[in-house]
C-alpha cells in the first residue's frame, strides 16, 4: 500500500515505528465444505473433539497468567470456557459429521449458523449481540483445526499489532518484547480498550476503518496522540514522529521525577489526587506514581470466579491490609457494583435483558442483605485505623439511602454489641452516577459525609448512550452542558452541606477536564495510578482564577462544540509543551 492515512480514536499515547502484523483471528470464516467417506466419519469426530480440548487447554492457561491488572477480564474468559465445554454446542457439530459426512471445520461452522439463526430470533438486541463470543470460541476450535492456534506467540520480532477486536485472551497474550503498539478496528473509547492500554503503556488506536487493508510487513507510523496510523511515511514524516517520540520518552522521565510534589496550583488551591484501584497488588504502583492515597477501592474481584463467597475474615484480612499499608493516607472502600450475572456461581445463572439497569451494585447488596452485611462487618472492623471510608454505589434516591444506612447501622449495633472494634465516625460516603442522584443532590447531601462523581456511568446514563458502542460513541461528551451542569450542581450542593466532593470517573485522568473541575472547586479526583504524574504537573502549572474563568465561559457557552474549543484553546495558550503529549475523551 502506498502513502494513506488512517483516522482512529486515540486511547493510549506514544509513538510507534515499524512493521505491522494482522491478527487473523476469524480469518477461517470462509470455510469450505469438503465430503468425507462414511468410514471416515468416526476419525473426524475425533479432529473435531480434539480442537475442543486443545482451544478449551489453551483458555485456561491464558486464565492461569491473567495479570493482575487485566482481572477484568477473567469473567469473560471464563464464560469462554464454558461455551467449549457446552455439551449442546460439541453435539451438534458432531451430528453434523455423522449424518451429513462433512469435514469437522464445515460441521463447526454449521453449528455456530445454527446458533446464530437462533438468536436473531430473540427480540432483546443484548441477549441477541452474545452470538459474538460464540463466535470468538468458534474461530479458537477453526484455529486448532486448521493448525495456526496461537498468531500472537509466533511472532518473532516487536510488531505493531492489527486486528479486528482483540478479545480479553488475545490482549492477555499480548507480550511487550514483541508487540511495540497496537490498532483495531472495533472499539470506542471502552473501558477495555483504556484498560489494555493502560497497563500495557503501549501507543494504541481503535475504531480505525480500512485497517486490513493493510498489508502484513507495511512500515507504518502509529500515533497514539492523534490517533492516526500513516502507512508509508515520507522522510519528513519519519524525522517528524522520530523526534516526537525522543520528546514524549524524555517527557515522561520528567514528569515521574516529580510526581511526589503536590498537586496545588501557583496561587495555593490543592487539589488530592488519589488512585483507583481495584488489587491489593496495585498499591505499589500508587505510592510510585505519587498517588496521595486510594480515592476507590473495588471489591468486585474479591467475589468473581470461585464457587464460594468470601467470609468475613476472608474480607476483614484484605481490608485490613489495605488500610494498613496505606496507612496515613486514606483509602475509600466501595461495596460490591456487580450483579447476579457476574457471579453466577453463588447465585444461579441470571438473564436480564439489560444488566446495565436492573440488579446491581447496590440493589443486589440490598436484595441478598447476608452477602451485603458480611461485607460491611469486613469493612468496619478494617477501619480501626480510622483511615478508611466507606461508599455505596448506585444510589438512586432517598429512600434507598435509608434502607442501606439502616442495614449498616444493624451491623455497627452488632459489632457494638459483641465488643467488636470499629471506628465509629468511619465516614459514609455515596457514588453520584444516576441523574436521579444528581437532581437530589441537596437532599443526599445532607445524609452522607462525602460525595463520589462516578463519570464514566453518569455520562452514559444521562446522555443515553452505550460508550462500548463505536457507532454512538461520539456522543459520549464530558463537555455536553448537561454534564457540566450536573457536575457543578452536585459540587454546589455538597459544599453548601459542608461535604467533600469528589471525582472519580475517567473524566479525572483527562487533562483538557482538569482545568474546568478545578474551576468547580472539586476537592480530589481518583484516577488510574499511571496517570497521576501527568495530571499533578498539570495542576501545579494552573492558577484558579483561570480555571474559574475558563468555567464561566463554557457554562455560558450552549453547545459542545464551543466549549471543546474554549478549553482546547486555554489549554494550548497555557499548557502547549505539556498538553502534545495527551489524547482526551474531548472531541474537536
Amino acid at each position: 500500500m502506498a502513502h494513506q492515512i488512517f483516522k482512529g480514536i486515540p486511547v493510549s499515547s506514544g509513538i510507534a515505528i515499524g512493521k505491522t502484523y494482522f491478527l487473523h483471528r476469524g480469518t477461517h470464516t470462509s470455510t469450505l465444505r469438503m465430503d468425507i467417506e462414511q468410514s471416515h466419519a468416526p476419525q473426524e469426530v475425533q479432529r473435531l473433539q480434539t480442537a475442543f480440548t486443545a482451544a478449551l487447554h489453551d483458555l485456561e492457561k491464558i486464565r492461569e497468567k491473567i495479570p493482575g491488572e487485566l482481572k477484568e477480564q477473567t469473567a469473560i474468559i471464563d464464560s469462554h470456557i464454558m461455551l467449549l465445554k457446552d455439551r449442546k454446542f460439541q453435539t451438534a457439530a458432531r451430528n453434523y459429521v455423522n449424518e451429513r459426512f462433512i469435514n469437522a471445520e464445515w460441521a463447526l461452522e454449521k453449528s455456530v449458523t445454527d446458533i446464530e439463526k437462533a438468536f436473531s430470533k430473540i427480540e432483546d438486541e443484548y441477549i441477541r449481540e452474545r452470538i459474538q463470543d460464540v463466535r470468538l470460541v468458534a474461530d479458537r476450535v477453526k484455529s486448532q483445526l486448521y493448525g495456526t492456534p496461537t498468531d500472537i506467540k509466533s511472532l518473532t520480532q516487536r510488531m505493531i499489532l492489527l486486528a479486528s477486536d482483540l478479545s480479553p485472551a488475545d490482549t492477555i497474550e499480548l507480550q511487550l518484547d514483541k508487540i511495540m503498539a497496537f490498532a483495531t478496528v472495533s472499539g470506542g473509547k471502552t473501558p477495555h480498550a483504556e484498560i489494555i492500554a493502560r497497563s500495557l503503556q503501549i501507543p494504541a488506536i481503535v475504531g480505525i476503518e480500512g485497517l486490513s487493508d493493510i498489508q502484513d510487513g507495511q512500515f507504518v507510523i502509529l500515533d497514539g496522540f492523534n490517533g492516526r496510523m500513516i502507512v508509508d511515511p515520507s522522510e519528513e514524516e519519519l524525522e517528524h514522529y522520530t523526534q516526537l517520540k525522543y520528546q514524549f520518552q524524555e517527557y515522561q522521565s520528567q514528569v515521574n521525577r516529580n510526581c511526589y510534589l503536590p498537586a496545588e496550583t501557583f496561587d495555593g488551591y490543592k487539589i488530592n489526587v488519589s488512585a483507583n484501584i481495584e488489587l491489593f497488588e496495585e498499591v505499589a504502583a500508587v505510592i510510585d506514581n505519587g498517588g496521595e492515597g486510594i480515592g476507590l477501592y473495588r471489591t468486585e474481584y474479591s467475589f468473581l470466579n470461585r464457587d464460594d463467597l468470601p467470609d468475613e475474615e476472608e474480607l476483614y484480612e484484605e481490608y485490613r491490609d489495605l488500610s494498613s499499608i496505606i496507612y496515613p493516607q486514606k483509602v475509600v472502600i466501595r461495596t460490591l457494583d456487580l450483579g447476579a450475572d457476574k457471579i453466577a456461581t453463588q447465585f444461579g445463572p441470571v438473564r436480564e435483558a439489560n444488566p446495565a439497569l436492573g440488579m446491581r451494585a447496590i440493589r443486589f447488596c440490598r436484595k441478598h442483605p447476608k452477602l451485603f452485611k458480611t461485607q460491611l462487618r469486613a469493612i468496619l472492623r478494617a477501619s480501626v485505623l480510622g483511615n478508611v471510608s466507606i461508599m455505596f454505589p448506585m444510589i438512586s434516591g432517598l429512600q434507598e439511602l435509608f434502607e442501606v444506612k439502616e442495614i449498616y447501622f444493624e451491623v455497627r449495633q452488632e459489632l457494638k454489641s459483641q465488643g467488636v472494634s470499629f471506628n465509629p465516625v468511619m465516614p459514609m460516603g455515596i457514588m453520584i452516577e444516576l441523574p436521579s442522584a444528581v437532581l437530589i443532590a441537596d437532599m443526599l447531601a445532607r445524609e452522607v459525609d462525602f460525595f463520589s462523581i462516578g463519570t464514566n456511568d453518569l455520562i452514559q446514563y444521562s446522555l443515553g448512550i452505550d460508550r462500548t458502542n463505536k457507532h454512538v460513541s461520539y456522543l459520549y461528551q464530558p463537555l455536553h452542558p448537561a454534564i457540566l451542569r450536573s457536575i457543578k450542581s452536585v459540587v454546589d450542593a455538597g459544599h453548601e452541606a459542608g461535604i467533600e466532593v469528589s471525582l472519580c470517573g475517567e473524566v479525572a485522568a483527562d487533562p483538557y477536564c482538569i482545568p474546568i473541575l478545578m474551576g468547580m472547586q472539586i476537592d480530589s479526583i481518583s484516577l488510574n495510578p499511571q496517570a497521576i504524574p501527568g495530571i499533578k504537573r498539570i495542576i501545579r502549572q494552573a492558577t484558579m482564577d483561570e480555571c474559574k474563568e475558563l468555567l464561566k465561559k463554557v457554562l455560558e457557552s450552549d453547545d459542545v462544540k464551543t466549549s471543546n474549543k474554549l478549553v482546547k484553546e486555554m489549554i494550548f495558550t497555557n499548557f502547549p509543551e505539556e498538553l502534545m503529549f495527551y489524547t482526551s475523551l474531548i472531541e474537536e
